[in-house]
């Protein structure tokens, strides 16, 4: 009688995650891969995941409010940020992506090279217009307009932003003293836009524009997109190798919260990141059921293993085997009323 009480609760269980609809909020950097990832979810397993673009600072709001049942973000969050929270948050991550300097040149066909510095002159308003000896002295050959440069630059919270601000914080001194790193900034010049969306739709109408965007919106909106200067000196197109060779290029800790900038992988592309997943480790709070608990443990386990088959085909790199062996651990530590789910 026992077993088939038990066995009766463990359906019961089942079949209300099957039912479960989960809520996220956050990084626009990651949507076009979660978007494609939630319905294919949904078709799998029943599960809606209604996940909103909204940017990784009002992610990273919205689940210190307690408001969604995850948060998106391109960022870890630090112990700072996190220490007012009403739990203990985890981080997981699902891709690594690519941020990339978009740009609208028309006659420009063979992608311009950039280093740290130049872009980082640009953003602070020193080099402003696009044939300036910086930028013609990085790319012999080619004829270049006297366009004046428009810088665009997202409004909202963004964890690209963070991204971006953190790469050119480590290869500009004068960025990291008058600028720094942040998901939203006091920026020097430009023109300022709502998600990744936003800044592609800026660069898109406007001839002599330049912004940054993940890799993925560069390519939806057939934008030009220049290569980065690494460490090692290479100049490195993005693209999911080169992403992915950032990962290798750094210590992940056992928490995966990690810069992967400026990596120190000669092969790597340097304004990389993995995108984030936030989520609390205890469940139980307001009015959450166990079995809402246990859909979000079943769609994170599912989105570092058959998810991450959906990866490279949208333009992102997939876990290394490091980061997912990490991720499912720390998926594992997830409770309900103090025992594990």
């Amino acid at each position: 009688m026992k077993k088939m009480f038990a066995l009766a609760a463990a359906l019961a269980v089942t079949t209300a995650a099957a039912q479960s609809t989960l809520t996220g909020a956050g990084a626009s950097f990651p949507f076009p891969l979660y978007s494609k990832m939630f319905a294919e979810y949904k078709k799998d397993k029943g599960v809606t995941v209604n996940y909103q673009s909204v940017g990784s600072g009002a992610g990273q709001k919205q689940i210190l409010e307690r408001t969604v049942d995850f948060a998106g973000s391109d960022n870890p969050m630090s112990d700072d940020a996190m220490k007012d929270a009403p739990g203990k948050l985890l981080h997981v991550p699902t891709a690594i992506g690519a941020v990339v300097p978009a740009y609208n040149l028309p006659g420009v066909t063979a992608p311009l090279k950039f280093t740290g510095k130049v872009l980082a002159d640009i953003y602070l308003g020193k080099i402003k217009t696009w044939n300036d000896k910086a930028i013609a002295a990085l790319n012999p050959g080619v004829t270049i307009p006297p366009l004046p440069i428009t810088v665009a630059r997202r409004s909202d919270g963004s964890g690209t932003t963070y991204v971006f601000s953190d790469y050119l914080s480590k290869v500009s001194g004068e960025w990291k003293s008058k600028v720094g790193v942040g998901n939203s900034l006091q920026w020097p010049v430009g023109t300022g836009a709502r998600g990744n969306d936003g800044v592609a739709g800026i660069v898109k109408s406007t001839p002599g524009a330049i912004g940054y965007v993940e890799l993925v919106y560069a390519k939806q909106n057939k934008l030009p997109y220049g290569s980065l200067q690494n460490r090692a000196g290479k100049f490195v197109l993005a693209d999911n190798g080169p992403a992915a060779a950032a990962a290798l290029g750094v210590v992940i800790p056992a928490d995966t919260r990690v810069s992967l900038t400026n990596s120190a992988n000669p092969e790597a592309y340097p304004m990389a990141s993995f995108t984030y997943v936030i989520f609390y480790q205890e469940q139980k709070y307001g009015n959450r059921t166990q079995a809402q608990a246990k859909a979000l443990k079943d769609l994170l386990l599912w989105m570092i293993s058959t998810g991450q088959g959906y990866n490279e085909g949208l333009d992102y790199a997939k876990l290394p085997t490091n980061a997912a062996n990490k991720a499912k651990s720390i998926i594992g530590k997830m409770t309900f009323d103090g025992k594990k789910l």
